[in-house]
């Protein structure tokens, strides 16, 4: 068990203290994500949907506007700006204070949803590889950045899984592009080690065995499994069937000290996030 390690982060030249592992709830303003693609494109879905998750305590909202789920077709630019857009304006109307992330590996959309729609944080799933500006965009804007570790497209990484270690060489990859990113002057770094984006089965069941060492980063971790095929094809189940294996692996990644959940499901992984704590107050104790 490792205890959670407090962070912080600067959020519009504030610092932001975080005292447990922040629940990050995922928003798809899409019509086609792999697990609630559709549900939430018109404006009455989305602010139920952002009132709900306040509701069940959530700290971070990820507004993502163009699917990456393995074999995903992207849209254009403009067409995610508009989805994005409208997702934002929701947020706002409903819950104005809440901490938003932007899920896109395009620079300009970044750009535009920070200086002109109130986002706080960038959330890249190709780690700066789709959009080669994003680094230098990231450091531009100050604002904390969640670098995930993937390989190819949505189209192409699962063809893409062969590792010598996956353990380890997910870890050099992401040490190399922090140390880039620190060299541009980027401060607040987030590695993600890309549960389910180009890896199989087994390597992610060994990402997880082994995610107490990616504290060696030095930087806040966030665990991002959700209903994923992780899940879904270990126990034979559909993305709406695996909240409870969901659960179990968000137990896991607390007790490895996650700093950050990217969830589907927020009130179940405040409520593990709350029983893992006590749990862990338990062991200081004895």
């Amino acid at each position: 068990m490792t205890p959670f390690v407090p962070f912080s982060l600067n959020i519009n030249g504030r610092l932001t203290e975080f005292n447990r592992c922040a629940v990050m709830g995922i928003l798809n303003v899409t019509p086609d994500s792999f697990y609630d693609g559709g549900h939430y494109v018109e404006r009455e879905a989305i602010e139920r949907r952002v009132a709900r998750m306040v509701d069940e305590g959530v700290d971070i909202i990820d507004v993502g506007a163009c699917s990456t789920r393995p074999g995903a077709q992207t849209v254009d630019e403009a067409e995610e700006i508009k989805r994005l857009a409208a997702g934002l304006e929701a947020i706002k109307r409903v819950a104005p204070e809440v901490l938003i992330s932007i899920d896109t590996f395009r620079a300009r959309v970044a750009e535009q949803a920070v200086l002109e729609m109130g986002a706080h944080i960038i959330n890249d799933i190709s780690g700066g590889d789709m959009d080669k500006e994003m680094f230098a965009t990231v450091a531009r804007l100050r604002v904390p950045y969640v670098l995930m570790h993937t390989r190819g497209t949505p189209s192409t990484m699962q063809q893409m899984t062969h590792y010598d270690d996956v353990t380890a060489d997910v870890l050099e990859a992401l040490a190399r592009k922090i140390d880039a990113l620190r060299q541009l002057g980027v401060s607040d770094i987030v590695a993600d080690p890309g549960f389910g984006f180009a890896k199989d089965l087994e390597q992610n069941y060994r990402l997880m065995a082994s995610l107490e060492a990616f504290h060696a980063l030095q930087v806040p971790l966030l665990v991002g499994i959700s209903r994923k095929s992780m899940i879904t094809r270990l126990l034979d189940c559909t993305p709406q069937q695996a909240l409870n294996g969901t659960t179990v692996l968000h137990t896991v990644a607390l007790l490895a000290g996650a700093h950050f959940l990217r969830v589907h499901d927020v009130k179940e992984a405040v409520e593990a996030r709350s029983i893992v704590a006590k749990l862990q107050a338990q062991y200081t104790t004895v």
